[in-house]
């Protein structure tokens, strides 16, 4: 079997722009716990070798969201890489195809929400619904059991609409604002700039480049 060197260097890469950065807290999924373990572990050899330089992040991990399954396909991970855009829901989306997603979004054989027995697909959609609600997963059940598959679609698709279409709201309010959207991004690189060379300037104090 052959693979690339990016998908081994990739861990690395990753962990460079978390400590560069000296980063308190990474919030990630629970798929990528382990890269932040990493990112610990190179920080932790480094400090031991050649003298305390990096602080090590935390990964913060919403437990409830912690791996958001495709709508299509509740055994996989929701994400942009999935080449279906029927399995997601982008932040971006009109109404319109919020709500064919979810209305086209698989269940299973049942007909109504129950505490019981009920599929992976149908908690993965409950456990959306409980997160843009601020409820827990159980509280979700409480409001929502006995209702159709179809009427739940329904909540689901009118909170989806009403939450995302607050974010796209701020985003092309943003997006029309070029001057502001611009000094963002300028003070962002020169934070960052500063930042990092701060951290970068110590690693060679340490290591004798200096």
């Amino acid at each position: 079997e052959q693979t690339t060197a990016g998908l081994f260097d990739y861990p690395v890469l990753m962990a460079s722009d978390i400590l560069l950065y000296q980063t308190d807290e990474v919030p990630v999924g629970e798929d990528q716990k382990q890269h932040i373990e990493l990112t610990r572990d190179i920080a932790e050899k480094f400090n031991r070798d050649f003298g305390q330089v990096f602080k090590l992040p935390e990964a913060v991990i919403k437990s409830q969201t912690a791996r958001i399954m495709s709508l299509q396909d509740a055994t996989i991970k929701m994400g942009k890489s999935d080449q279906d855009p029927m399995s997601r829901i982008d932040l971006l989306d009109s109404e319109e195809e919020i709500r064919e997603k979810v209305k086209k979004a698989v269940t299973d054989s049942g007909s109504s929400i129950s505490r019981d027995g009920g599929s992976a697909a149908i908690s993965n959609l409950l456990t959306i619904y409980a997160s843009f609600n601020d409820q827990t997963l159980d509280q979700a059940y409480t409001d929502l059991e006995g209702k159709s598959y179809g009427e739940f679609k329904n909540v689901l698709s009118d909170l989806l609409v009403k939450k995302l279409s607050q974010i796209q709201k701020r985003y092309q309010e943003i997006r029309n604002d070029e001057n502001y959207l611009r000094q963002v991004l300028d003070e962002g690189r020169d934070y960052a700039i500063s930042k990092s060379s701060q951290t970068l300037t110590q690693v060679k104090d340490k290591v004798g480049l200096v």
